[in-house]
């Protein structure tokens, strides 16, 4: 299977690096490119990408807010935030947003392309450096507490840590896809998370 790809960077040259890195892979096929965000908007119906890499820092209009009105628009294929940006906010955000990773720029190309391919099989993306700072954002004076929820839930959770796939979860636990849809949905409305990403990094903090 090809998954095709849409870049979003102001930066021309950027873009230009990362076509020519996707172009060694065999199953990622760039098919557009954008300079900001409200080009990507316009070119989404068209190009029906597999997967958007995002920059944030972008004039007019950043990549949190061009993911808002993405998801907005009822986009459901995977976007990834690939930035230089570490703030609190913008992770925090590009989570409750529904961005499917949040990788920064300093990353080796190699890791890039495996951290693609994490997004596309269903996993979460997220660079090592950023774990402290979401998981600092998910802090609140009263936080969520585990203690609702059941034992097959806090085995969902766990396997969402490891950055398994709803299909992988259910293979392991001998339930079905859409059970295993069930349990994320209830643990992460007991525990007030937005995402599978906020519920991974909480229950790397949280669960031992």
């Amino acid at each position: 299977m090809t998954y095709r790809l849409l870049l979003v960077d102001d930066h021309p040259m950027m873009r230009r690096g990362i076509r020519q890195l996707l172009e060694l892979e065999e199953d990622l096929q760039v098919v557009g490119e954008a300079g900001n965000g409200q080009e990507a908007l316009d070119s989404l119906a068209e190009l029906q990408p597999d997967l958007i890499l995002l920059d944030n820092n972008m004039p007019q209009m950043n990549g949190v807010e061009t993911l808002k009105k993405i998801r907005e628009r009822g986009f459901t294929g995977k976007v990834l935030l690939f930035t230089v940006s570490d703030a609190e906010e913008d992770v925090r955000d590009a989570m409750r947003f529904g961005a499917d990773g949040y990788l920064l720029k300093d990353m080796e190309p190699e890791q890039l392309i495996d951290q693609l391919h994490r997004v596309l099989q269903g996993q979460m993306a997220i660079s090592p450096a950023l774990t402290s700072v979401l998981a600092q954002a998910l802090r609140s004076p009263q936080g969520p507490s585990q203690a609702d929820l059941t034992d097959r839930e806090r085995q969902v959770l766990k396997m969402i840590a490891a950055g398994l796939s709803n299909k992988m979860i259910g293979n392991k636990l001998g339930i079905t896809e859409g059970t295993v849809k069930v349990h994320v949905k209830n643990l992460l409305h007991k525990l007030g998370l937005r995402g599978r990403v906020e519920a991974a990094v909480w229950a790397l903090e949280h669960l031992r």
